[in-house]
């Protein structure tokens, strides 16, 4: 899904102009990605964490030539679903799946 697809997924469902759904959806992300800027946690309720980690400073290697190269320090964006999320994607995945017959062994009916 593009940010296309959930912009115009706002338009349907809640029938405002495909302009004004695009524009809200960038003003969102916008703010979610000036708050991660700064370093601070952006916490949606029944979705999930976005946090920014600082990964320090070492040492890594040139898988080509084996040669020993210097990592920078860096931040980085991870993910943590919240609890509800999870269930939710996993009880997705449950009705994905398609039912297991029962086997009946000869002489004993099935439970």
């Amino acid at each position: 899904m593009r940010k296309a697809d959930i912009a115009n997924e706002v338009y349907e469902k809640v029938g405002i102009p495909k302009k004004d759904a695009s524009d809200i959806l960038e003003l969102m992300l916008d703010s979610i990605k000036a708050v991660l800027q700064k370093g601070e946690t952006v916490k949606i309720a029944g979705f999930g964490n976005f946090v920014v980690r600082h990964k320090r400073a070492r040492k890594g290697r040139n898988p080509k030539t084996g040669e020993e190269i210097g990592i920078t320090p860096r931040k980085v964006v991870t993910f943590r679903p919240s609890q509800v999320f999870k269930r939710y994607v996993n009880d997705a995945q449950l009705e994905e799946k398609p039912a297991v017959a029962e086997e009946t062994v000869e002489g004993v009916d099935a439970p």
